[in-house]
């Protein structure tokens, strides 16, 4: 098959943009409690309809592109991304915020479904691992680099030095001074306007579904929810995307509430090194998984994380501040082990698994704003210490799962592993 260069280029421009806007509101969060005088529960919303968006339109977003095409849906999806975006930038208050970050996650959601079958008919099927694999470092690279952007907005706007600065100032123009936060939306709002454009004058190649990526029928999604198995994966993955936004959502404010940091330069950098430790920590765990059984590195890793997560939670200012970002580190691999794990239990239908296990994501939206809710009534480390269920979930995983095919591993004998292990 015939690489198309330019469109793997583009799906990885289009996996930088949704990181941007996906993983910024973590570091928002001290500013959306003070700019709007809400409770951590109200702050929580933000996230919670973000994501909430993010998981319900997963599956019907594999239905709609198997009947208009990728180019139309994508088009669309950035459409409404910046629609979404401009209606804060343009009118920050907190219930349009809650509508606009509706909006946006469900586009995300609709392009997340979209760009990995592209990627692999761009690029070819046998290079579908690596630019994989290259698309999520791209992915961790904007989670890394969003929250810096934010902290030089904020840091910067209302200040003299911003005048000799065109992108300063001419944000500086349409952003409230009391929220200069806010011009974070005015940057979304461009990039995505951005991508309509790009995405509007490209030339998409033929997409033929693979059996793993068609949305399949409501039939298949019938039978496998009469699984337990499919029940207990598709949890395990609602606990592990709500063990990592419950913990990049709150790093911010717990260093400042409990520390007295400030949150626009060290609870945004803490929150940077997460994603950033994140995306590392994917190389660290394609090395591991060459030497060991997935279930075992899920294990280690899972074991790493809740011991990261008591020292950040009992541990000083300066331990605290290391140890939040080391979280990202051991979560690296769980998301990927998670999923090839409960692909490889079960013998059909992988497509609409694959839809299911994608609807989890709505643990995004739910785990935070259980610990918001706790934190409101016993303190905000009474409500991260959830965090300790919903990575312990994660952690069982490596106990009982009972895979039909083992990842494979160096020296491994064919019978003992399988071939591939599958990724979303």
């Amino acid at each position: 098959m015939a690489r198309n260069r330019y469109m793997v280029g583009l799906v990885f421009l289009i996996f930088f943009v949704m990181s941007l806007l996906t993983n910024i509101l973590g570091p928002l969060v001290p500013d959306i409690i003070s700019s709007f005088g809400v409770s951590l529960a109200a702050a929580a919303l933000l996230p919670f309809s973000f994501f909430i968006a993010y998981g319900v339109m997963s599956v019907p977003a594999g239905f709609l592109i198997e009947r208009l095409s990728e180019k139309p849906v994508m088009i669309t999806a950035f459409l409404f991304g910046t629609a979404g975006a401009l209606s804060f930038a343009i009118h920050p208050s907190y219930p349009v915020a809650v509508v606009s970050l509706f909006v946006m996650g469900g586009s995300m959601a609709t392009l997340q479904v979209a760009i990995n079958p592209l990627l692999r008919v761009s690029g070819g099927e046998e290079h579908f691992a690596f630019n994989s694999t290259f698309a999520q470092l791209i992915f961790g690279s904007a989670s890394f680099l969003s929250p810096r952007i934010y902290s030089y907005l904020v840091q910067n706007l209302s200040t003299p030095s911003g005048e000799s600065n065109l992108l300063l100032r001419s944000l500086a123009r349409v952003t409230p001074p009391q929220l200069p936060w806010a011009s974070l939306y005015w940057i979304f709002a461009a990039c995505t306007a951005l991508m309509v454009v790009v995405i509007s004058a490209a030339r998409f190649p033929r997409v033929e579904l693979a059996a793993d990526e068609a949305a399949g029928s409501w039939q298949m999604y019938r039978k496998l929810l009469r699984k337990p198995v499919v029940w207990a994966f598709f949890f395990c993955v609602f606990a592990y995307v709500g063990s990592e936004q419950g913990t990049a959502d709150w790093i911010s404010k717990y260093l400042s509430a409990y520390h007295g940091l400030d949150p626009h330069t060290v609870g945004a950098t803490a929150v940077s090194w997460f994603w950033g430790l994140l995306t590392a920590g994917c190389l660290i765990g394609l090395l591991l998984l060459k030497l060991f059984d997935s279930r075992k590195v899920l294990i280690g890793f899972s074991t790493a994380a809740l011991l990261c997560l008591t020292a950040a939670l009992y541990g000083p200012a300066n331990v605290s501040v290391i140890a939040f970002p080391m979280m990202g580190l051991f979560a690296s691999v769980m998301w990927p082990i998670l999923v090839s794990l409960a692909l490889n239990s079960v013998s059909e239908y992988h497509g609409s698994f694959a839809g299911i296990l994608s609807t989890g994501i709505v643990g995004g939206a739910i785990v935070p704003l259980i610990i918001a809710r706790i934190g409101d009534m016993f303190g905000l480390r009474a409500g991260l210490t959830f965090l300790y269920f919903t990575f312990g979930c994660v952690l069982s995983v490596g106990f009982w799962a009972r895979p039909l095919i083992l990842n494979a591993t160096i020296g491994a004998k064919p019978t003992e592993a399988g071939a591939i292990v599958r990724v979303l």
